[in-house]
């Protein structure tokens, strides 16, 4: 006897093939996560960083109405989590916020949390890099260290959250050099390279960076957990 074809807003099938069997409704097998930012360079970053994860990336262009985010926290992993737990909340996908900055030893740990805006809130790179080298100015290589520091945040719309944390040590160089990059990446001198990080291939530094110590535990964590798989 033949199978009726049924009604898959009923019955939940999709289809039926020719010889009579059901084909149950399969799951959309590819999750999506909301980048939380509108940085073109870093959510390119980003993007290139998930190479091989089987996930849809969308960013907040995406979602033109998610609200704006004030990063008013005390450390990168507060200004991170409020990120994510806003995003995730607003679009209801699983979201990703990343938090980093320079930290320069002669200056005390500045920017850190303010290096985005250190030469004012619509100071772009060029003018943040200006600032920082004027007040480097004199200081000797060997008391020029510093580090990029990153943190992840991923949320669910539900709230389950997890933070990962990377660091790149380095030295601030004299003058920018390169054009690869961006953030202060023309004045961070990678010692072991002779090179600034924006003198670096693209696949080198996502090789080296602090946000790609931190995406490898981030990747570590979807593979490993159900966070793509009914989180």
């Amino acid at each position: 006897m033949r199978l009726q074809k049924l009604s898959s807003k009923a019955f939940g099938i999709t289809r039926v093939n020719r010889d009579d069997t059901i084909v149950p409704p399969q799951a959309d097998s590819v999750k999506k996560i909301v980048i939380a930012s509108k940085n073109i360079a870093k959510i390119n970053e980003i993007k290139e960083m998930f190479a091989g994860v089987n996930v849809t990336l969308l960013s907040l262009y995406d979602f033109p109405d998610c609200p704006d985010i004030v990063e008013d926290g005390n450390s990168f992993y507060e200004n991170a989590l409020k990120k994510a737990k806003t995003v995730a909340h607003a679009t209801g996908e699983i979201a990703l916020a990343d938090d980093s900055g320079l930290e320069v030893e002669a200056l005390g740990g500045a920017p850190g949390i303010y290096s985005a805006r250190y030469a004012g809130e619509k100071a772009d790179d060029r003018q943040n890099i200006a600032k920082l080298l004027g007040e480097m100015k004199g200081i000797p290589f060997e008391k020029r260290g510093a580090s990029f520091r990153c943190v992840l945040v991923i949320c669910t719309k539900e709230g389950r959250c997890r933070d990962f944390e990377g660091q790149w040590n380095g030295f601030i160089a004299e003058r920018p050099v390169g054009r690869g990059g961006f953030g202060y990446d023309p004045v961070f001198y990678v010692p072991d390279q002779r090179k600034t990080a924006a003198q670096l291939p693209p696949d080198v530094k996502n090789t080296l960076s602090h946000r790609a110590q931190a995406f490898i535990q981030l990747k570590k964590e979807l593979h490993e957990s159900n966070w793509l798989n009914g989180a």
